[in-house]
């Protein structure tokens, strides 16, 4: 599998005591699991010696909300015995986060370790020298031989050196509800555009709304570009058009916002997309009033946690071929942890990125989060059947490509995320739309 890499917050920080570093045990993982299921990881030992690293680490995360709660209130225990850590939960909300670390950043005052979306945004913070190289903690806790290479290659290795320790990696494709379906009389899932436009078609019919989308916080709606580009135009073209190598204007993005046109013209969508979040668009699906949503592996956490059950509730099917011969890329985000530049406490810090490599946080954190463990040896108790077809999915992807904002530098990310929701609100204006990101990300390319 390949891999194409391509106003601030209210900060919220919490100490982390670190008094040593255990022996670290080396890793196991699968794929994922619903959180209803009791995580268990089993690894093989991997004897490096402890290592003194007393003091203080500050961490600050982004995966807020209750399911990054369970999630790190089953981890800290674990880093704690088995690699002398403890702390509370140092979470800052989500879309807050955003800005807050840049903040921090650029403040001088960064925590000493942080999590991170792999891809264009590690990338701006090692051009800026904002963040340190781990290679010392990859090689120590043996990470060659648990991480896939197409993970360490484009997720990890930033300008030749390993910056970012993948924590998890999500996958998107239609999330649907099958009760729905069934119901719709339809039992087969679609292959291609054309198949998939006719399942929406009966459920129009039916009064079922065929594709939510919730798009007031921008991202969500890039799924939809992303796919449409890569399954017409194919990820070649799309990293060059990331790099800026190729232009929004060029034939093969009309052509992709064509299509996504084409379908919003019938009345495929739910009305006013920039008017609710993703949560809200997952609500519908789950609650049958819509069929589907376009999202990532992380809306199975949440439907979990609401007690949907995987498999009767809800299901998934790869975006379909739209152009024969195009390359089917796989699409997504790898969640990672890097170190600060200015880490106060680097030794610290290095051991709670042992911790997070280990396959017993990784298990948890995949299972309750809907995630699938970048630690390849890591087994999650009770994997869901959804969760283990979401894994052989990007595993047998030909490629696996970052989602827009994190294959973009952010520069440029903003200014195309600004874009999707203007051409939702009016899908005619798209050349007018596109012919403006292309001036403005002309611009971000070539701005120092």
């Amino acid at each position: 599998m390949t891999v194409h890499s391509a106003s601030p917050g209210r900060r919220t920080r919490r100490r982390v005591s670190v008094t040593g570093l255990a022996a670290l045990t080396a890793l196991t993982l699968g794929a994922c699991a619903s959180n209803s299921g009791d995580v268990n990881a089993t690894a093989a030992s991997s004897a490096a010696a402890p290592s003194a690293s007393g003091g203080t680490v500050d961490v600050e995360h982004y995966f807020s909300g209750d399911l990054g709660a369970k999630a790190f209130q089953q981890i800290f225990p674990i880093c704690q015995k088995d690699f002398g850590v403890s702390a509370a939960d140092p979470s800052i909300d989500h879309e807050a986060f955003k800005d807050a670390i840049l903040v921090q950043l650029s403040g001088g005052n960064p925590p000493d370790a942080f999590s991170y979306w792999a891809g264009a945004k590690t990338q701006s913070l090692v051009t800026g020298k904002l963040v340190a190289p781990i290679d010392d903690v990859w090689a120590k806790a043996g990470l060659d031989g648990v991480m896939p290479a197409s993970l360490a290659s484009s997720a990890a290795t930033y300008d030749g050196k390993k910056y970012l320790l993948p924590f998890d990696v999500h996958y998107v494709a239609f999330f649907y509800n099958p009760a729905v379906l069934t119901k719709a009389g339809i039992t087969e899932m679609p292959k291609t555009l054309a198949d998939l436009t006719t399942m929406a078609e009966t459920l129009k019919g039916k009064g079922v709304t065929p594709f939510a989308l919730g798009s007031k916080n921008r991202w969500p709606a890039q799924f939809w570009f992303d796919y449409l580009l890569l399954r017409t135009a194919g990820p070649d073209y799309r990293a060059k058009l990331m790099s800026g190598q190729a232009k929004y204007t060029d034939p093969q993005v009309a052509e992709a916002f064509a299509q996504w046109k084409a379908l919003i013209d019938k009345g495929y969508f739910n009305a006013s997309p920039n008017d609710i979040d993703w949560t809200d668009a997952a609500d519908q699906v789950s609650k049958g009033e819509a069929a589907m949503t376009l999202m990532g592996t992380w809306v199975t956490g949440y439907w979990d946690g609401k007690g949907q059950k995987a498999g009767t509730n809800y299901n998934f099917f790869a975006f379909p071929e739209v152009t024969a011969g195009v390359p089917q890329a796989a699409l997504g985000p790898v969640d990672g942890w890097v170190m600060s530049q200015q880490a106060k406490n680097t030794a610290g810090a290095a051991s709670m990125l042992e911790c997070f490599a280990g396959a017993k946080a990784q298990a948890i954190f995949a299972g309750v989060q809907g995630a699938l463990p970048a630690n390849k040896e890591a087994v999650v108790e009770g994997q869901s059947e959804v969760m283990k077809a979401a894994g052989a999915a990007v595993g047998s992807a030909p490629v696996f490509v970052f989602n827009y904002d994190l294959a973009t530098p952010p520069a440029v990310s903003d200014i195309g995320l600004n874009a999707f929701p203007k051409f939702l609100a009016k899908p005619g204006d798209a050349t007018a739309i596109l012919a403006d990101t292309q001036e403005k990300t002309a611009k971000a390319f070539t701005t120092p």
